[in-house]
This record gives structure tokens, sequence and C-alpha cells, in this order.
């Protein structure tokens, strides 16, 4: 009889063990994931070590990849700030949120991300750079830097308030951003934008890393001294590396003799106002740092020397940029993980756009041309994926709104442009997803021309349609640098008048009023 009652007791004790992995189970799989979407300002592909980049090791961000997914065609809509940020908050194209460029202001009574993670429970802030130049709405906090903010001692509008935090401006806005999960981490799950101002230009590092690099000598993209042939759009732009970057407000040299550039000739004044905001201290730091830079300026003789000297001192400086993002990026993760958040947590990292880095003689964003129309791209969520996975599938910044909100269990709104990622991230595949990218540019700032295009897995067709009119076709299997178009050369036409025709279809497909 006792053997009896106690093989009774232990199988009501494997039961209860049964049933409470269970629940426990379930309860997990029911629990609302924490997201956080952590975007950097203008932060070139090619200086992230998990797309091969030889230039930096990137190992925070890497970290990010390897336990989630790789998007290793990831792509925007449209490649300049602010446009891209309202992108992400609504999962419309430009023309349908009305941020079509840098000059305009967002539309904050429309729907956004925030507003409907809020609506479902959620606590929502938004930390860092905006840059929407409307008041940021359905957040329940917000510390965001006035327009393009400081990179020393920065100004932040803190829910409406003026304030100064001491410090450089990727570290303050980390601070920020863990002060706030760690007071609102046992309230509800949290949504949160955390958004930097790095690596934009003009790059300004911080003081620890002044003299980091220099031991490097960076070489010059082969594609660097191209000439534009057949290419009318690049002909007239204003954003060349050997010819409009400013000595003082790019490259940090004193220079009071040299020349202004006419296209930034606010550059000098606004390198003076940025410097001013470091200590007598920082400063002193700061010039004994440059002043070596400045010996060799000084001994330069040709134009082509100087050009030289400017690209190495971009990249220098950029690259200490990222170094301290990544950095950063790191703090976030071992915060996760110290408070067990990390495996609940949804973390997305991406830039606003692209970048050049001397491709093609440029730098900054804008064209449809692959360095400035694909953004590192990655997404973890361990609790909802495995990780140590890769896509070649064309996934678009479009495309981060509805996929947080089905990660998340949210129903995503019919009117969301963009497509979830969820099958991509959980199977490794989706035979249903996109082939083909729509992109459309609106800005005529820095001698741009309008321009709007369509890429497949071989080919981009684009249309410069004002000021300048005309069409570049490359084939980007035996040409990935897009150096020589195709468009006039015979042979083509029908890949042309196809080409054409699927992207009058997209249009049509995202309302793009194309006339």
């Amino acid at each position: 009889m006792k053997n009896a009652l106690s093989r009774i007791f232990s199988c009501f004790i494997s039961f209860s063990i049964s049933v409470s992995a269970v629940y426990a189970q379930s309860a997990k799989q029911n629990k609302k994931p924490n997201v956080i979407i952590i975007m950097s300002d203008d932060h070139a592909y090619q200086t992230v070590s998990a797309y091969g980049s030889k230039l930096i090791q990137t190992l925070h961000i890497d970290r990010i990849a390897r336990e989630g997914m790789l998007m290793r065609q990831a792509a925007v809509t449209n490649a300049v700030c602010s446009p891209a940020r309202a992108v992400i908050l609504t999962g419309k194209y430009s023309h349908m949120n009305g941020m079509k460029d840098n000059g305009t202001y967002f539309d904050g009574t429309q729907q956004t991300l925030p507003k409907i993670f809020r609506a479902t429970g959620y606590r929502t802030a938004m930390m860092g750079k905006w840059h929407l130049f409307s008041t940021p709405t359905g957040f329940d906090d917000w510390n965001i830097l006035p327009d393009q903010g400081n990179y020393y001692n920065p100004k932040f509008i803190k829910n409406g308030k003026d304030t100064v935090y001491t410090g450089y401006v990727t570290d303050v806005i980390t601070d920020m951003a863990l002060d706030w999960i760690d007071k609102t981490k046992e309230e509800a799950p949290f949504f949160l934008m955390l958004y930097h101002k790095a690596p934009h230009r003009n790059a300004m590092p911080p003081l620890k890393y002044l003299n980091k690099f220099n031991d490097r000598k960076y070489p010059l993209p082969t594609n660097y001294y191209d000439d534009y042939k057949d290419r009318e759009a690049l002909k007239i732009q204003q954003v060349t590396m050997r010819d409009h970057l400013d000595i003082r407000y790019d490259s940090k040299i004193p220079c009071d003799s040299c020349l202004i550039n006419k296209i930034n000739d606010w550059a000098p004044a606004e390198y003076q106002r940025e410097i001013s905001r470091l200590t007598p201290a920082e400063r002193k730091v700061w010039d004994a740092a440059f002043q070596k830079e400045y010996n060799q300026f000084k001994k330069l003789r040709t134009a082509d020397e100087v050009a030289r000297f400017q690209f190495q001192r971009y990249m220098e400086d950029y690259l200490r940029c990222v170094n301290s993002l990544d950095d950063n990026i790191g703090r976030v993760l071992t915060y996760l993980e110290e408070n067990r958040l990390a495996e609940n947590t949804i973390v997305i990292y991406l830039s606003d756009q692209g970048f050049f880095l001397g491709e093609h003689g440029l730098y900054d964003k804008r064209f449809m041309y692959e360095e400035s129309l694909h953004t590192p791209m990655m997404i973890r969520y361990p609790a909802g994926f495995a990780g140590g996975k890769k896509t070649e599938n064309f996934v678009l910044n479009l495309d981060v709104a509805p996929t947080l909100l089905d990660l998340a269990g949210i129903k995503i709104p019919e009117d969301m442009q963009g497509a979830s990622m969820k099958k991509l991230l959980t199977a490794g595949k989706d035979k249903d997803w996109r082939k083909e990218i729509y992109y459309h540019y609106y800005e005529k700032s820095f001698g741009l021309t309008r321009h709007y295009g369509i890429r497949t897995d071989r080919y981009k067709l684009i249309h410069f349609y004002d000021p300048v009119s005309s069409w570049e076709l490359y084939d980007l299997k035996k040409d990935p640098k897009e150096m020589k178009n195709l468009y006039h050369q015979p042979g083509y036409e029908k890949l042309i008048e196809k080409l054409k025709q699927h992207l009058k279809a997209l249009q049509q497909q995202y309302k793009d009023p194309i006339h």
C-alpha cells in the first residue's frame, strides 16, 4: 500500500512538472516582445564587417546579424534622411506619407508605427535624431536632437523642453535610451526608436578616438576618378570628394586662407559652431590631435594631393564615428543580456540609407546607385526565430513597420505598402517575396536630379527627369560598379521595353502618380 501511494505521488509530481512546463512555454510564446529599432545616419554597408568589409571590424553590429538574420540586399525607397525616417514610421512610400524631401514637415497626425504599438499596450519612446521637423507623436516619452544636432555636449528637446547634456552624442543617446528602458521594463512591453546622429557628415569623432586609424592608409575606390561618360546627371552633381568637400568642415583643417566652396559656403561657420561646444580641456585635446593633420596638409602642393589627403581624412573620421557607434550598440546588447531581456526583445539595426565613400568620386547618398540604395540591415529575436541566417531577397525599409507588427502579433494595417519579413525570418525563404525594387528620389539640392527606377536581380533602369532628362541602364552582373550606361547601346531595346513595363506596374502598385 505504501509503495502504491509512493508511485501515485511520484506520477502526480511528474504530471505537475509537465503541466508547469507546458504553461511556461505557452506563456513564453504569448508574451509580447519588446522592440528596439537602432538606426544610424549615413552608415555605409561598406563599413560593416558582416558584409565583408575590410575597412573596420564592427563586432557588435555583426553580433546582431550572427544571432539573427543578415539582409544582404536590403534597400531604401528614397535615399535621403527625413524621407527614409518617415518610411519606417509609416510603412509607406514618400509620395504616400507626404515626406518627399528634407525640406518638408512630417504630418504627425497620420497613422504611425509607435501609435499602433502604444494602442496595444506598449510603452513607446523616441531617443536621438528625429529630423522630421514636426513634434513627435505616438510616444510616451521622447528626447530628440534639434534638426541635425551636435556631436559634442549636445542640445536635446525632452518632451518639449530644451535640455543640454555633457558628453559625446552617441554615448548620450545610448545613456538616455538605457535609462528609459530601466525605468519602463517592469511596467509593460516597450517599443523604442534609438536613432543615432553618427556617422553623418561632418563625422566628428569622440575625443578618445581622435588618433585611431592614424596608422591606416585607405585605398581610393577603383572608380574614384569616374569620368561620368554617358551619365548626364552625374556630370552636374555637387557631391564629389575632390571638388566639394570643405577643408575645415570635413577635414578639420584650420585654414582661413583656403577658398570656400560655394556649394558649402555655410560649412566653415557650422564647423566653428560645433567645435565651440567643446570645453577648454576638450579643445586642447582636439587641437593637439589635428595639429598633426594640419602640419601634413601644409606640405601638399598639388590639387590631387589635397584630394587624396581629404579622402584619407574623411575615412579616418567616418570610421572613428562608426567605431563609437558599434561600441554603443554593444552596450545595448550587454544591457539586454544582463537584465534578462535579450530573449524576448526584437532588435533591428539599419541605417537611414547607404552612403558613398569615394565610389564614383562621391560622398553623400541620394542617387539610386548601389552604395546609396543599399543599407545595412539585420534583425535578431531569439524567442521568435533561430539565428545564423542570411537572405539575398530584396527587403526594404518599407518592410520594417509591417514586420515588427507581425512579429508582435499585431494586425498590419491594410494601407501599409511594405511586406512582413516574418516568413523570411522564421523559414529562411518566402517564394512570394518581391523580385524587384522600386525607388523614387525627389530632391534637387547639391546639384542632384530627381529620378526613379527599378532594380531586378541583374538589371537597373533609372529615369532622371528634373532638371536633367535622361535614362540609364546597367547590367549589374557584368558591371557591378555601374560604370557603363547601356541605355543607348544597340541590342537592349527589348530588355528596356520590358523593364519599363515592370517599372510602370510598380508605380501603379505603389500608387506613385508619375505622369
